[in-house]
């Protein structure tokens, strides 16, 4: 199976697009989705405290995690 990825500016030819690719015996599924809403929108309030108190009781310090994360190679 091939899949094609299409971005189209304009919903209204986008779901032209659509009914035409439907009428197509050998399209199998259509999918379309809308990219231009916020990430921020897509996610519920809870998501945001879903990650609270992973820190809880860690001795972590910005230099420690500077050090890890970009260590100097000589």
């Amino acid at each position: 199976m091939e899949q094609i990825t299409i971005q189209i500016s304009d919903r209204r030819k986008a779901r032209a697009l659509r009914d035409f690719l439907k009428s197509l015996d050998y399209v199998e599924k259509i999918t379309i989705a809308n990219l231009n809403v916020p990430t921020s929108v897509r996610r519920k309030k809870s998501d945001f405290f879903a990650m609270a108190g992973v820190w809880a009781d860690r001795d972590i310090k910005l230099d420690t995690l500077r050090r890890n994360a970009w260590p100097r190679r000589v």
